[in-house]
């Protein structure tokens, strides 16, 4: 063993441990949907997407209702945000909603599993955690994708998503609330598992404990430097606990 393998040794130890100390006491999950479970535009562009929908409203002539910098954006939840934020409760803003909605339930066809999201998600529920969506995506795209995948009974019915009310979205805690109350969970007996600021923001407002996944050393050191306090970046240490745990409670 070299010198460098085992001054790395205490440390991945030491990570798995906080990472037990993190997930042992969670009774229910929080999982954000694009990002920890799926790549939902692997395939589906969601730069193309973000453009489809600048188009429709230029055609709109509603060119103005953006401005430059959210035309040319690569996130088609900037362009909603925008129109939602400029024209609140309008039935625009629900036409808009409807086809990003439609692009959502095209991209959740072709979305590519997150490594170990699909053990992970079966594993937790066996031993006994109940699991929830808190997400930015439409509901429905999510449950297009976990039914795809064989996995809505270990979330349904607590799929919580983007609704007409934009100002709800994270990182407004509103959907992590939702889930919450529905499952009768104390913030405390929960965790969430996201991938963005918004996710970790969501989470402190909602007083659940955080999780980060980060498919980057980039979105790591990302979610670090805004206080996250525990992120990996693949979930199969994650599997590896649970399994341990699993096969400790026969």
């Amino acid at each position: 063993m070299t010198s460098d393998a085992t001054s790395d040794a205490p440390s991945v130890a030491s990570e798995n441990e906080k990472l037990r100390e993190l997930i042992t006491p969670a009774r229910v999950v929080l999982w954000d949907f694009d990002g920890p479970i799926c790549r939902l535009f692997a395939r589906h562009r969601a730069e193309r997407v973000a453009a489809d929908l600048v188009d429709w409203l230029e055609r709109q002539g509603l060119r103005g209702l953006l401005t430059e910098t959210e035309r040319e954006t690569l996130d088609p939840q900037v362009v909603l945000r925008a129109v939602g934020r400029r024209r609140p409760g309008s039935d625009l803003v629900a036409g808009l909603e409807e086809r990003l909605t439609q692009e959502e339930l095209r991209a959740a066809a072709s979305a590519l599993p997150t490594a170990y999201a699909d053990p992970v998600i079966r594993t937790w529920t066996a031993v006994g955690a109940r699991l929830a969506v808190t997400t930015n995506n439409s509901p429905r795209a999510a449950r297009t994708y976990l039914e795809s995948r064989g996995l809505t009974g270990c979330f349904a019915p607590h799929l919580y998503g983007r609704t007409e009310h934009l100002h709800h979205l994270k990182p407004h805690p509103h959907c992590l609330n939702r889930a919450l109350n529905a499952m009768g969970a104390a913030p405390a007996a929960a965790l969430m598992i996201g991938d963005s600021l918004s996710d970790l923001t969501a989470a402190r407002g909602a007083g659940v404990p955080f999780l980060g996944y980060a498919r980057s050393e980039a979105k790591e050191k990302h979610l670090r430097t805004a206080g996250a306090g525990h992120v990996v970046r693949s979930l199969e240490p994650l599997l590896r606990l649970l399994r341990g745990h699993r096969a400790g409670v026969r």
